[in-house]
This record gives structure tokens, C-alpha cells and sequence, in this order.
């Protein structure tokens, strides 16, 4: 046999076609995995439905939750939102006092903060600190196989390991979200009233002429929605931990990334339908502080 036709011949370059092919391949198997995982986090979502219908979890094991979501929360958020609110006067300033409207930022920052910024960033730490550790803590159970040990004892994993954090993240977090809106028109009302000096009635004034009670009702109504997605998205992808170290850090991080994108649909979606709900059946309200 010769030499020539026992070589290795070197493989024929790419094609731009045979490249075409393996971009739309990646791409398909990709969306095919989405699509898969949203199923998988559907059934995991009635898994966890069911137990709460059921039979809830004891007090022993509710109370440790609540206090690690809500308690240990607070800080985080309370700085968060006296710094938002005082990032919105640092920006808002110029151009409200180039309009000749310095007296109405009050109003433009309050209702940023209970309609939007503070439901929104207050889920996003809570996603950030909670969420996260919650993919961690139960990933590693996964990887050390305590999550099939308690199957083995005849415990449920969902009711014993996910049921106490869902009803803690879907609880705790329309106080975090008070706490966020409060410390934040704190911080915007100080920034304003002592650095800009900006007249305090006026200031005042014109936040309750502007700022309904709808407002306020529909940043904390939307938190609800955000504290369950972070439950489930965080707790599923924990118990869905691929092998290894990397495995949990991957979950951690999937768990934060899914749930961020989460808030700002479940933002956009709710608060559409809860706004025009509101104004179909109260055509009038936005009229109200016109007086007319």
C-alpha cells in the first residue's frame, strides 16, 4: 500500500452555504431548548400550584424564608431607593428648570418611583440577592443529591424545598417595594428641597395633584407578579442543576438573567392591561388634576 493513499487528507474548507446551515441549526436548537425549558418551568409552575391548593407548609418552615427574603432585603433596598430617587432629581433638574417647571419635579419623580422604578428595582435586587442564592442553595442540593434523598424519605421536594420560598418571594415583596418607593421620594424630596433648592410646597403640591392612589396600587399589584416569577424561574432552574461546580454557578446566573427579563415583560404586559383597564372604566381620572 502506498504512502499516498494511507495519508490523511485535510478536511474540504467551509462553505458559505454549509455555514448558513450550522448558523440556522444553532439557532433552531436553541429555540427548540426555549421552548422545551418554558414547558418544563410550566409543569414545575402546577407542580407548585398544586401543593398550595393542597397543604401549606408549617410555620418552622415558612418563618426562615420570610425572614432571609424580607428581613435581610431591607438594607439593600433602602439604600437602592433613596439613590434612584435621587438619581431622577439629579436628571430631571435641568430640564425641568430650562421649561421654567422646577416646582413640578416633585411630581415626575414620585410617580416614576411608585409607578415603575421602584417595583422594578426593587424586584431587581431581590432577584439579585434572593433569586440567586435561592438556584445556588438548591442546585447544590441537586448536585449532592439531598433533593433525591428527600424523594427517597417520601417527601415531596416541591412542598418542602420550593412552597416556602415562592409564598415568601410573592409576601415580601410588595413591603420591599413600600420600602423602595418611600426611601426613594425621601432621597428625590432631600436631593430636591436642600441641594437644588427647590420651593417645598410647591414641591409637595404639585406630587399630590399629580400621583393617584392608582399609581401607587399598581406598582405594588405588579410586585406580586414579579415575586412569583422569581420564585419559580430561580427555583426551577435549581432543581434543574447540570452536574458540577459549573452546573450551579450556570444556575445561579440563568436564574438572575431569566427572572430580570421576566420583571420587564411581566411589566410592560401588566401594567398595559391594568392601565387600560383603569381608564375604560374611569375615563375621566387623567383629567382629574386639570380640573376639568
Amino acid at each position: 500500500m502506498s504512502t499516498e493513499s494511507t495519508a490523511i487528507r485535510p478536511a474540504p474548507p467551509p462553505t458559505l452555504l454549509g455555514s448558513i446551515g450550522d448558523s440556522i441549526a444553532d439557532w433552531g436548537g436553541a429555540v427548540i431548548d426555549s421552548i422545551t425549558a418554558i414547558g418544563d418551568m410550566s409543569l414545575f409552575a402546577v407542580r407548585v400550584s398544586y401543593w398550595l391548593g393542597t397543604r401549606l407548609p408549617k410555620r418552622e418552615t415558612l418563618l426562615p424564608n420570610f425572614y432571609q427574603v424580607g428581613v435581610l432585603s431591607l438594607p439593600v433596598i433602602a439604600l437602592t431607593g433613596t439613590f434612584i430617587g435621587m438619581v431622577l432629581a439629579v436628571q430631571s433638574y435641568f430640564i425641568f428648570r430650562d421649561l421654567g417647571l422646577k416646582t413640578w419635579l416633585g411630581a415626575v419623580i414620585n410617580m416614576t418611583l411608585v409607578r415603575e422604578l421602584g417595583p422594578v428595582l426593587a424586584a431587581t435586587m431581590l432577584a439579585g440577592r434572593v433569586g440567586s442564592a435561592m438556584a445556588a442553595e438548591l442546585g447544590t442540593m441537586r448536585v449532592t443529591e439531598q433533593i433525591d434523598a428527600l424523594e427517597s424519605m417520601g417527601a415531596d421536594p416541591v412542598h418542602y424545598l420550593v412552597v416556602p420560598r415562592f409564598l415568601a418571594c410573592l409576601f415580601m415583596i410588595p413591603t420591599l417595594t413600600i420600602m423602595a418607593d418611600f426611601m426613594g421620594v425621601v432621597g428625590g424630596y432631600l436631593y430636591s428641597i436642600h441641594i437644588l433648592d427647590i420651593d417645598e410646597h410647591h414641591y409637595w403640591k404639585n406630587s399630590e395633584g399629580f400621583v393617584q392612589n392608582f399609581d401607587l396600587f399598581s406598582g405594588i399589584f405588579k410586585s406580586f407578579f414579579f415575586g412569583g416569577a422569581i420564585a419559580i424561574v430561580s427555583c426551577y432552574r435549581g432543581f434543574h442543576c447540570a452536574p458540577g461546580a459549573e452546573g450551579v454557578g450556570r444556575a445561579a446566573t440563568s436564574a438572575f438573567v431569566w427572572s430580570f427579563v421576566l420583571i420587564l415583560a411581566l411589566d410592560l404586559v401588566v401594567g398595559k392591561l391594568m392601565y387600560s383597564a383603569y381608564y375604560h372604566w374611569f375615563p375621566n381620572a387623567s383629567k382629574v388634576f386639570l380640573g376639568s
